[in-house]
């Protein structure tokens, strides 16, 4: 009897999601026992949607999750991170596999210490081979981690700093013109504690003395925004 393993694949890029589904297929044709149930979403509405609609004891196996994906209609959802959160507090027993465009060593660190996710690929490591050492490893034995996540953990250029939940949506509200004296209106914190933490995000980002503009700039090239 074979195992079927359910997979879900939150990615807006078609191509993509051809790479995984190929990749996946190529290893139900490698291993007889294995079968995989493959559906797709292309923008947090629909990947909620997907989920909502499981049965009480029902659960995806394995998930593979873009950070970039569209953010939801309600705008409580802003990214694959939040979605992310959503995932691995509803779903205990669902492997999460994180796939990022980004190298930068403080966005991998706030994946990391954020989601723990049971495999972390950088997306300009993907090829076949890599693709498919991680599905097999993530099915029998996670973690795996990418060429360019592993760089980093070697060069262990990051610190016990890292971009929490709090921060991005922060760094959002301000992209989208929300003023800080507004902040509190919409985030659990004061004045106070949130140009703290405005302060520390220009010193890691190294705009020290810059203007919110700086900030914004660089967090979105880092993609936390």
């Amino acid at each position: 009897m074979k195992n079927t393993i359910r997979v879900l694949i939150i990615e807006d890029e078609p191509l993509i999601i051809n790479v995984y589904e190929r990749t996946l297929l190529k290893i139900a044709a490698k291993d007889k026992s294995l079968s995989f149930d493959i559906q797709s979403a292309v923008n947090c509405d629909k990947a909620i949607l997907k989920l909502d609609r499981l049965g009480k004891n029902e659960a995806f196996d394995i998930i593979f999750l873009d950070m970039r994906i569209p953010e939801s209609k309600c705008g409580k959802i802003l990214c694959g991170e939040d979605l992310g959160l959503k995932i691995k507090n509803k779903f205990k027993n669902t492997k999460v596999v994180v796939s990022t465009s980004y190298d930068d060593a403080y966005r991998i660190y706030s994946i990391l210490k954020n989601l723990d996710p049971d495999g972390l690929l950088v997306k300009k490591d993907l090829t076949t081979p890599v693709l498919l050492e991680a599905i097999e490893k993530i099915v029998i034995e996670p973690p795996f981690y990418s060429h360019t996540v592993m760089k980093l953990f070697r060069k262990q250029s990051t610190n016990d700093f890292f971009v929490d939940n709090i921060d991005r949506k922060m760094l959002y509200e301000l992209a989208n013109g929300t003023k800080m004296n507004e902040l509190p209106q919409v985030l659990p914190l004061s004045i106070a504690a949130l140009e703290r933490r405005k302060r520390i995000l220009k010193d890691v980002f190294n705009v020290h003395g810059k203007g919110d503009r700086a900030l914004l700039v660089s967090a979105r090239e880092r993609g936390f925004i």
